[in-house]
């Protein structure tokens, strides 16, 4: 397979990217939109790129002294793929025939990638895509090729995982940052596996995770449906989780799960975010248990625990009082700033907004967008 540079595939202007520079990438229904700040006050915003295509995940990664943009598309022609750009929109490389491509001995198509990670824990070059149905693939090349992580696909459970509402998804992947042999993944429906040995094997490591749609047996092996998984920053063993129906904290690197919802609104959601630096920290953004899956009584907030999720502080300041909307599984981000984090979030009502103070107080970044599917932001180091 080859790799072609073309143009950017829309009339936006590229966004200037330099040492200092915040960027955030936005991923909606129809389109994919760019913005750039050297401040985190003033925004640049350009889009749309792809504005036919569906965009429902996308990355920033500022390894190797570049910015590589990843963004995974649905083109309903051609099929799904993952493309990237190093100028900031100007151009996108993509590989003949996909990038991401099933063997065909598994009989298999790819039919969507819900997630693309760049694996920051000084792998250079390594980036994950999880993807539909249920699979995750690596590259090891910056993300020109991804190859099938075989052993997964060929676990005994596969055959048994089901769809979540939204289809059936590898959406989480969490590589440790301490152990080059453990990695974490979360799926809808299928619950969070884990190997410790490079990949060779993966075990289910639910336990304590409530499946409330299973009453025959409501704390199975595996059947879970896991909305989000993150890690703490400063023990690789504690991990935060958002199910359906539950916030979960492991401190024994997924062994058992423990309920940490005291004092959220409700307890289910679609992601979980956690600081890059300071353990104990995370963030959840909680939605309704009802059928209309909405931010609780209509009110958009975010929560923020800094101790593990012993408790939780709500965060509205700068947010509406009145949103009937909701903030879907990949739409938040933070952004690695090194004096004060940023978070991001954006909603299926179009709107983004961005904290430049860990969550003390939110603006409105872009309005008005199709409904936001994905986004990810990340400082440039000056």
């Amino acid at each position: 397979m080859t790799e072609q540079t073309v143009a950017s595939p829309s009339t936006a202007e590229a966004v200037s990217i330099s040492p200092g520079t915040t960027v955030v990438a936005i991923g909606t229904k129809k389109g994919l939109w760019l913005a750039s700040s050297p401040d985190r006050s003033e925004w640049t915003l350009s889009g749309p790129f792809f504005g036919t295509l569906e965009v429902p995940s996308v990355a920033v990664d500022t390894r190797e002294g570049r910015v590589r943009i990843f963004v995974g598309i649905n083109d309903w022609h051609f099929g799904p793929t993952v493309v990237h750009s190093d100028d900031g929109g100007a151009h996108f490389s993509e590989t003949s025939a996909g990038a991401v491509v099933f063997p065909k001995e598994t009989g298999a198509s790819l039919e969507r990638v819900w997630t693309i990670t760049p694996d920051t824990a000084g792998r250079p070059g390594v980036v994950w895509a999880g993807c539909e149905p249920i699979s995750v693939f690596k590259s090891t090349d910056g993300g020109e090729h991804f190859e099938l992580v075989q052993s997964l696909w060929d676990h005994p459970h596969r055959e048994h995982w089901g769809a979540g509402f939204g289809g059936p998804a590898a959406h989480t992947i969490v590589p440790s940052q301490v152990d080059d042999n453990t990695v974490h993944i979360a799926m809808s429906t299928g619950g969070v596996y884990r190997t410790t040995d490079g990949g060779t094997s993966w075990k289910a490591t639910n336990k304590g995770i409530r499946a409330e749609f299973q009453p025959e047996d409501e704390y199975p092996e595996f059947g879970q449906c896991v909305h989000r998984i993150s890690a703490d920053a400063a023990d690789p063993g504690t991990l935060y989780l958002q199910n359906h129906g539950g916030v979960y904290r492991t401190r024994d690197n997924a062994e058992t799960w423990e309920p940490i919802e005291t004092g959220l609104p409700a307890n289910f959601g679609f992601s979980i975010l956690t600081h890059p630096s300071k353990g104990g920290t995370a963030w959840c953004i909680p939605v309704s248990n009802g059928d209309d899956r909405f931010f609780p009584s209509g009110k958009c907030s975010v929560y923020k625990t800094t101790d593990g999720g012993d408790t939780w502080v709500e965060q509205h300041q700068g947010l509406p009082d009145e949103d009937y909307n909701v903030s879907l599984r990949d739409a938040e981000g933070v952004d690695g700033h090194p004096d004060s984090l940023g978070l991001y979030f954006g909603t299926r009502g179009g709107e983004v907004w961005f904290s430049a103070n860990e969550g003390e107080s939110f603006a409105r970044l872009a309005h008005r967008l199709p409904d936001v599917l994905s986004v990810r932001a990340a400082y440039v180091p000056a």
